[in-house]
């Protein structure tokens, strides 16, 4: 039991790490736009990653657990994972690279699974929905957000610049609050399908549900996570990818929200890093090519490829260093 407890809080550690390290996410357009301080902006976001299991179901939290054979899941195997996870999320956040903590708790797992079992517990077709999104969440979002800043073009085209932007400076509350609602969603409950797989293993739980109390506490992790910021990553996704104004940053944020929460109905867990990414990147595109800086994208994207591997490496290390312990 001990050993049990003691993992659900190693997760619950990744779900506050994931918080913080995420926080870019939700407030680096609000922040760039100056609509609000980073201490309101981070507030503001976890408010909203907090209350997001009062509205929506946990299909994502249910689908998370489907990649690795259940056969193969014991406490070690779930620690050797989340390590994975924590340590590439923590590195990537002290170089200040907005990397996907999805990806990085896929290939922890994964890596731990392989290391422990092979190739055959890996269950691929549970894999497949997860890897085919890890491509396609940075195009929806650079499509949409694309797609938003030229109708806002076209409609307000009359406007002085003045007025645009003062009415922006309002409809981006909203818009933040709706991408932050998105990531409280999608991500807390990736958190919750490693532990309800946890205690399903190990027969403390039964059935498909995901219990109250397992929601409450990965959204109230994510949410103190969100609290602590993640500077350095809030002043690339803010600062260094694309100069953004008010009716940008709005134009990123609904267009992550949409996918983010158009994943969520589906089950289907996606990467809020790499959504809101594409969508910043398609903002800036839609404005003009050279408004995005390549260069740093190009770092943002050697990152998100590292990701899986990286983490799968260590989760496979830390596998091999407790077997080794055991004897």
């Amino acid at each position: 039991m001990i050993a049990l407890v003691s993992i659900i809080v190693l997760a619950l550690v990744f779900d506050y790490i994931n918080g913080f390290h995420d926080a870019a996410n939700s407030i680096a357009t609000i922040v760039s736009t100056r609509v609000l301080s980073p201490r309101a902006a981070v507030v503001w976001a976890a408010i909203f990653n907090f209350i997001a299991f009062i509205f929506f179901s946990t299909h994502v939290a249910g689908n998370i657990a489907k990649g690795v054979d259940s056969h193969v899941v014991t406490l070690a195997l779930v620690g050797s994972g989340l390590v994975g996870a924590i340590v590439w999320d923590l590195l990537t956040w002290w170089w200040g690279l907005p990397s996907s903590s999805s990806h990085a708790l896929i290939g922890g797992f994964a890596g731990a699974a392989f290391a422990k079992a092979g190739l055959g517990s890996l269950v691929f077709h549970g894999l497949a929905l997860t890897s085919i999104f890890i491509v396609l969440s940075p195009l929806l979002g650079l499509v949409i957000g694309f797609m938003n800043y030229l109708v806002a073009q076209r409609v307000f085209r009359r406007w002085r610049p003045d007025r645009i932007d003062r009415v922006f400076r309002k409809v981006q509350l909203l818009s933040a609050a709706a991408f932050s609602f998105g990531h409280g969603m999608n991500d807390a409950q990736k958190t919750m399908g490693i532990i309800f797989a946890l205690l399903l293993s190990t027969g403390h739980l039964s059935g498909s549900h995901v219990p109250f109390w397992i929601v409450l506490m990965c959204h109230a992790a994510i949410g103190f996570g969100t609290l602590s910021g993640g500077w350095r990553i809030v002043r690339t996704m803010s600062m260094r990818i694309t100069p953004l104004k008010p009716v940008g940053g709005s134009c990123a944020e609904f267009a992550g929200a949409v996918t983010l929460v158009g994943a969520s109905l589906g089950g289907i867990p996606v990467s809020t890093t790499h959504t809101i990414t594409g969508a910043i990147m398609g903002v800036g595109a839609s404005h003009s090519l050279s408004s995005v800086r390549w260069g740093v994208a190009r770092n943002i994207v050697v990152a998100w490829v590292l990701t899986i591997p990286a983490s799968a490496l260590v989760s496979a290390l830390t596998w091999k260093v407790f077997v080794f312990l055991r004897g």
